[in-house]
Parts: structure tokens; sequence; C-alpha cells
């Protein structure tokens, strides 16, 4: 099974919704949009939350992981932690985190490709 890891800061962000002013309630909405997408792939999703999205619960087909620091590197550690056991992808528009993911070996993906 393939693990898409969702950098939920910036997904969010991608939207001028308003996001700023709940972002806790904003990081539950693409929560529940994911669920969606792991279906739909029959795939792990991994939903990494931080700062004040904190406190968002897991959901049947995504995994909220909450980032103790930078949610960046806790994508990237998840990242190696799965390298090699199967496909990861990492949605994402941040470029540095980008490139430190394909370092690794994993895809990526747009914020749009989410549906969000």
């Amino acid at each position: 099974m393939d693990l898409v890891i969702v950098d939920g800061a910036n997904v969010v962000g991608s939207r001028p919704d308003g996001w700023w002013r709940d972002r806790a309630g904003a990081a539950t909405r693409l929560r529940d949009r994911l669920r969606g997408l792991a279906e739909a792939e029959a795939a792990e999703v991994v939903l990494v939350v931080e700062g004040k999205a904190r406190g968002v619960e897991s959901v049947d087909g995504v995994r909220v992981v909450e980032a103790p620091g930078s949610g960046d590197d806790t994508i990237v550690d998840l990242v190696r932690a799965a390298a090699g056991d199967r496909r990861v992808v990492v949605v994402t528009a941040d470029r540095g985190l980008r490139e430190r993911v394909t370092d690794l070996g994993a895809g990526v993906r747009g914020p749009r490709t989410v549906n969000y």
C-alpha cells in the first residue's frame, strides 16, 4: 500500500478561504476531505499538522501526526522511515521540502491534487 503524506499547513495555506482565523478547523476540514483520497487510491494517508492546527484527531483512512516542531522536519522523518518499504508521495508546494523528500526517493504532488 502506498503512503501519501500531506503537508497540512502548506495545503491549507494554498487557499485564501480564511483558514488563518481557525487553523484547527481548517485542518479538520482537510482531514475529512482526505478520507476520499485514501479510499480512491487505496493508500495510507498521513496528515502532518503543526502549530495552532494541533489537536486534530485521526479518523478512519487518515492518520494525523502532530509535528513537535517543524512540520517539514516531521515529514522528512516519515519519508525516511518508510523509504524502501513502499512508494511514498508527499503533497506540498513547498520547494525546499519537495527537494528534501525527492532526495530520499519520494514522489511529490501539488496541493490541488488532493481536491482541497
